[in-house]
């Protein structure tokens, strides 16, 4: 159970932080490529990777294989930087309502994290 709903929440994340940079490039509402652009690109490549991880861990994840739950792992611990630091350029902006994503974000990150932790260290025991 915890398994696929981590797959799942990790491929619908991933996709839609790929879908929010290229709406948002798309459109012209990223300021910083011309104020900031370096600091931007750096910022929206990491989050690509985070993405591109999150993705390829969920996809593990559905299809069994051994390094799904440890890249859910890595790429988890990644997407919780991510909305942690993220909120507070919305923060300045006045955009409250992706203040709130985010932390819906981070509380089901948070107990997916925790639950797939768990499950993975019953699973090396029982393995053992």
């Amino acid at each position: 159970m915890i398994r696929r709903a981590a797959a799942i929440y990790s491929i619908v994340v991933g996709a839609s932080m790929l879908g929010m940079w290229g709406l948002f490039y798309s459109v012209g509402t990223i300021p910083e490529l011309a104020t900031q652009p370096v600091r931007i690109m750096f910022h929206i490549v990491a989050e690509c990777f985070t993405a591109a991880a999150l993705i390829v861990a969920g996809v593990g994840l559905v299809r069994g294989r051994s390094w799904g739950g440890r890249l859910y792992l890595l790429a988890t611990g990644a997407l919780l930087y991510t909305v942690i630091q993220s909120p507070g350029y919305f923060w300045q902006q006045g955009d409250y309502g992706f203040i709130v994503m985010f932390a819906v974000l981070l509380l089901v990150g948070i107990v997916l994290l925790v639950g797939m932790t768990k499950q993975m260290a019953r699973s090396k025991r029982c393995s053992s």
